[in-house]
């Protein structure tokens, strides 16, 4: 080999062991589909119509923050590109997004799809698909379900235990008792009948005087509310999502029922039911929270509220800041994207659930205080704190201490 030729060969491969070893090389990005040097694609299913379209500015509080992050230069210089879709809470149309968002736009996750009904009819495909099915939009305890569905993961504190945690508080405060329940009749509204019989034991049998269950398609509650009032109980326990939350507070006050009444915490939004309910109406009701309410004068000066504000205030003006599903989307938004900020340059679908399944005390800012976010990868249930509250006036009142109830799945 002439000289010059040898000269070029080795200076060629001294080039190539440098580049090889640049750190721009040794962290070399990888990704699945859904994910490239400039973008992120998240997939979201939301009820934007039908029986729970109460929850549909989810969706939109969500499509707003990550506006905001686009804004600010995106997630380690990806933009997000957040496709969401409607499935009017109807699990077949569910299926159908869900196959789209996967299949057609190639998103990298589904993220914060809604209710427990849709969810269940995608998690086996997600699971199937290696896709993950991530802060799903439902207190289901089933999502905490590692071992044989690694790709789906909850976000709010499952229902059970929310249910084991008014079943305490019966049991010491009303010990003798009778409880009519009014549940959703499906796996959301199943699991909360549930989590109260396991929380009152032994007493479950004879506390528990009535049950009635409704379907979605069913246009009002009126008559359910009628026969627990005839059951002669004095607790009422209203399982129902935001239009039949609003309907039974109605109804009970209408046919003048003062029972002891429980309202489950996925419809305590003082704008999308307590308001609707009439403020007349839902004096004294109980529920449960870990989000700070926005209505709330004593969070006036509060650094996290002062920051959702100024969020509202620039990226979602029309918002309505009295529901507390607006947090909700915020802040389940934030977790999103901790982890995708915990991913790095390895945007693969492997890499988002071993970020999501390994949160540490993480806080953000509307959480209640002591609220924190923690998993693990034997335990995809990230928020187990709740705080009891009353209504009181035009505002929920909390008391007692914030309460861990874990249950697994």
């Amino acid at each position: 080999m002439p000289a010059f030729e040898w000269r070029w060969a080795a200076f060629s491969a001294a080039v190539a062991i440098a580049v090889a070893m640049s750190p721009g090389a040794l962290a070399q990005s990888k990704y699945d589909t859904g994910a490239s040097d400039t973008e992120i694609k998240i997939g979201n299913i939301m009820p934007y119509s039908g029986p729970a379209s109460a929850y549909g500015v989810i969706g939109r509080t969500e499509a707003a923050y990550f506006n905001k992050i686009n804004a600010e230069g995106g997630i380690n210089g990806r933009k997000i590109n957040f496709i969401s879709y409607d499935d009017g809470y109807s699990p077949p149309k569910t299926v159908e997004q869900a196959r789209k968002l996967v299949e057609s736009d190639e998103v990298l996750l589904i993220f914060n799809s809604l209710g427990t009904p849709p969810n269940s009819a995608i998690q086996k495909y997600m699971n199937a698909k290696k896709v993950p099915q991530l802060f799903v939009a439902t207190g289901a305890t089933k999502w905490n379900d590692p071992k044989d569905f690694p790709w789906t993961m909850g976000w709010q504190p499952n229902y059970q235990s929310e249910s084991r945690i008014y079943a305490k508080y019966m049991l010491k405060n009303h010990p003798s008792g009778k409880i009519a329940v009014l549940y959703q009749n499906d796996d959301y509204g199943k699991d909360y009948l549930k989590g109260l019989k396991d929380g009152l034991g032994a007493k479950a049998s004879s506390m528990i005087v009535a049950e009635e269950s409704y379907e979605t398609t069913e246009p009002t509650i009126d008559s359910h509310i009628v026969t627990l009032k005839a059951s002669g109980a004095d607790i009422f326990f209203n399982v129902t999502t935001p239009k039949f939350a609003a309907q039974a507070i109605r109804k009970v006050a209408e046919i003048g029922w003062k029972p002891v009444h429980f309202l489950n915490n996925v419809s305590v939004s003082i704008g999308s039911v307590m308001k609707p309910a009439g403020f007349e109406n839902d004096q004294g009701i109980i529920s449960s929270a870990y989000l700070k309410d926005p209505t709330d004068p004593q969070w006036k000066d509060d650094a996290g509220m002062k920051e959702w504000n100024a969020f509202l205030d620039k990226y979602f003006p029309d918002a309505n800041r009295s529901d507390i599903n607006v947090v909700y989307g915020y802040t389940v938004a934030q977790g999103l994207v901790h982890v995708l900020k915990a991913c790095g340059n390895d945007l693969t679908r492997a890499n988002v659930m071993k970020q999501a399944a390994n949160i540490r005390d993480l806080e953000l800012g509307m959480f209640l205080p002591g609220v924190k976010v923690n998993t693990s990868p034997t335990d995809f249930a990230p928020i187990s704190q709740l705080q009891l509250e009353r209504f009181k006036g035009d505002s929920w009142e909390r008391f007692g201490d914030v309460i861990s109830s874990d249950v697994g799945g």
